[in-house]
């Protein structure tokens, strides 16, 4: 015990207004387990006289704080995510991309060592950051450190659920557990129900812990500009914020091509090449054998040297169409380039959901992302829900990739005549479109044979 605090004695009543002694540890040199010390001081000193807790009763306190802490903390199935079993080359990712995330992985381990100001985290879904928050978790809490770990919807909830009645924990001490914690990690922000109390708290919390300069992880697939302003202002604040965006895929898509845009979906046709591509030489009649060896050549052609427009019209389904589009697609594709392949009503689906509040991505970078798209293939033109809206925007885009003759493939079944007369002249010039008919019946059912044809 220090020469300027003094032990209760046992037995005695404490001052008034302090609680019976009790609770600190047996072995504790200042109160011998009495939990309570009376400051050593003067008269006119305030606490004068007045018991106060003891280091070693307050030590129990934070740990009965932390132990709370840790119930709605989320780390439970995330106990295994550490910075050694995570893959800092990714998956199959191209060079400059391994060297972001090596970067990023590097600078996270950084801040877990000694964690000062705050890290955000942004990516699209699956590419490491929720792994990295809680390796930043972990690695805090093996070495001793409080962290609290939570989703941010699920972090929302628990406030709510301390409004109840039957409530453990009352919502003012629960509130101030979580914005006071010495390193809190939210997962996941900007897919809450961004209610007016939701925001409220949530800047209520990031606010204090603004203000107090508490280490704080973020991470989010959001662009910043989508998320609360109060919020964003203080996560863009440089001399405070680092914001470190991984670029690498979905990682639970290991095998597919992460060079191509997450809109495309050529992984659903990797099987469609030109090798696989059934020429139909012994079943059909010789002029169709033909019509469908020449879309095969114009095809291959096509995807040797990438220029202007490509279409394929048949009002037949089934005929190859998307299995050509889709050749060319995987050919372009295993040479390195970067192709967007779509059918058009997923396409305008995409275009739709980036008006939703909830949309992680704005409609322009959406919009802009396929109508610049180093090569683009639309599949089944047509089968779209031809409101204005749609006819509107699929002009927009590829009236833009006409002006500029950006590689386009498209397939349809339906006649030109039917389709939007300002599409239509742009397929039909000559000078930018090869537009191509085929006479094939579809390959579904039974198939005719030669002979049968020429009787009909």
């Amino acid at each position: 015990m220090s020469n300027n605090e003094r032990k209760l004695e046992s037995g005695g009543p404490p001052p008034p207004g302090q609680v019976k002694p009790g609770g600190g540890k047996p072995n504790c040199p200042k109160c011998g387990g009495l939990g309570f010390i009376v400051p050593d001081v003067g008269p006119e000193h305030p606490q004068f006289g007045r018991a106060v807790e003891c280091s070693c009763r307050l030590e129990g306190h934070e740990a009965t704080r932390y132990e709370r802490l840790l119930r709605i903390s989320e780390l439970g199935s995330l106990i295994d995510c550490t910075f050694e079993n995570f893959l800092t080359e990714g998956v199959g990712l191209a060079p400059a991309k391994q060297l972001r995330l090596k970067l990023v992985y590097e600078a996270v381990q950084r801040f877990a060592k000694e964690p000062q100001g705050w890290l955000v985290l942004k990516g699209g879904y699956g590419c490491g950051k929720t792994h990295l928050a809680a390796a930043t978790a972990n690695y805090r809490i093996d070495h001793g450190h409080p962290v609290l770990f939570v989703n941010t919807p699920d972090l929302l909830d628990h406030l709510r659920a301390a409004y109840s009645p039957a409530a453990m924990t009352s919502f003012d001490e629960r509130f101030d557990q979580v914005r006071s914690v010495p390193l809190l990690i939210l997962d996941d922000l900007g897919t809450q129900s961004n209610t007016d109390w939701a925001q409220e708290k949530l800047y209520q919390i990031f606010n204090y812990r603004y203000n107090a300069r508490l280490p704080t992880v973020v991470t989010t697939n959001q662009e910043l500009e989508t998320i609360e302003g109060r919020i964003r202002s203080r996560l863009v604040d440089h001399r405070m914020v680092q914001t470190l965006t991984i670029t690498a895929p979905d990682f639970r898509r290991a095998g597919f091509d992460e060079t191509q845009p997450d809109l495309s979906t050529l992984d659903f046709h990797s099987d469609q090449t030109f090798a696989t591509f059934d020429l139909r030489e012994r079943e059909l009649p010789q002029h169709e054998a033909n019509n469908i060896n020449r879309a095969f050549e114009t095809a291959k052609n096509f995807a040797e040297n990438p220029q202007d427009w490509l279409i394929f019209n048949s009002i037949a389904h089934g005929n190859g169409k998307t299995h050509l589009s889709a050749a060319i697609a995987n050919h372009l594709a295993r040479k390195g380039e970067v192709v967007l392949f779509i059918s058009v009503p997923d396409l305008l689906d995409h275009l739709r959901a980036t008006y939703s509040p909830s949309s992680v991505i704005r409609y322009d970078r959406r919009f802009n992302e396929v109508r610049t798209s180093p090569v683009l293939v639309l599949d089944d033109l047509g089968t779209e829900s031809a409101t204005p809206w749609a006819r509107e925007k699929l002009y927009q885009l590829l009236n833009h990739r006409y002006i500029a003759r950006l590689p386009t493939v498209i397939n349809t079944a339906t006649p030109i005549k039917e389709l939007d007369p300002r599409l239509e002249s742009r397929m039909m010039d000559e000078g930018r479109s090869t537009f191509f008919v085929l006479k094939a019946p579809s390959y579904r059912g039974k198939a005719r044979s030669s002979r049968s044809q020429r009787s009909r």
